[in-house]
C-alpha cells in the first residue's frame, strides 16, 4: 500500500490536498456548542507555617493573601483551604478568554 505513495507522489499530494481541504470546510460548519468545554485558567499558591493549626494559618497567611490576590484583573472566583498541618493552599481562577473565528 505504501509503495503506491511512492511511486504516485502526486496521489498522494491530491489526496493530503482534499484531506486538508475537508478538515478547514468541517472547522467552519462545525457549531461552536460541539467543541469541548475547557477548564479556566487557575494559579495555584501554597504556603507553609511549620508548627501552626488550621485556624492560625488561615488568620495569618491565607486572610493576607486572599486581600493582596482579591481583585486581580480577569479574576472570577478563589478558594482556600487551611489544613492543621501548618499548610494552606489558594487557587485563583480568571476568566476564559473568548477565541472568535470571523467568517468572511
Amino acid at each position: 500500500m505504501l509503495k503506491k505513495f511512492i511511486q504516485r507522489p502526486v496521489l498522494s499530494t491530491v489526496i493530503s490536498i482534499i484531506l486538508l481541504l475537508l478538515g478547514i470546510l468541517s472547522l467552519f460548519a462545525l457549531p461552536v456548542t460541539l467543541f469541548p468545554d475547557i477548564a479556566p485558567p487557575s494559579v495555584q499558591v501554597t504556603a507553609t507555617y511549620p508548627g501552626a493549626n488550621g485556624e492560625v494559618v488561615a488568620r495569618s497567611v491565607a486572610t493576607p493573601l486572599e486581600e493582596a490576590i482579591n481583585g486581580v484583573e480577569n479574576m472570577t472566583y478563589m478558594t482556600s483551604n487551611s489544613s492543621n498541618d501548618g499548610t494552606m493552599t489558594l487557587t485563583v481562577f480568571f476568566k476564559q478568554e473568548q477565541i472568535r473565528i470571523s467568517r468572511q
